[in-house]
């Protein structure tokens, strides 16, 4: 679970950059999922668009990439969708650490 620290953090990482995948008409299909768990074990930070014609909103598309790939919500702002999980053999993002409580 991300602090909002750690998610403004990743924020400010995934605003540099461009989205690698978009979502269309054909929705969230078998292939993107496999494509997006690919990205997220090479990259850890990735950005989607979803594009108009799309049968899912950004947010609905977010939930679930992030449930069916085991991963992180960072942001979803107009049609563009921010995910994270982090890779456990060649961590490549170090967060801030969470405070104790």
């Amino acid at each position: 679970m991300l602090t909002s620290k750690q998610r403004a953090y990743l924020r400010g990482l995934a605003s540099t950059e461009d989205a690698i995948f978009q979502i269309g008409k054909n929705g969230i299909n078998d292939n993107l999922i496999t494509q997006v768990n690919d990205a997220l074990k090479a990259r850890e930070l990735i950005k989607l668009s979803v594009l108009e014609t799309a049968p899912v909103a950004p947010l609905e598309a977010a939930q679930s990439l992030a449930e069916v790939c085991h991963a992180e919500v960072v942001t979803t702002i107009g049609s563009k969708l921010v995910l994270f999980r982090r890779n456990p053999q060649d961590p490549k993002i170090e967060l801030p650490k969470a405070k104790k409580k």
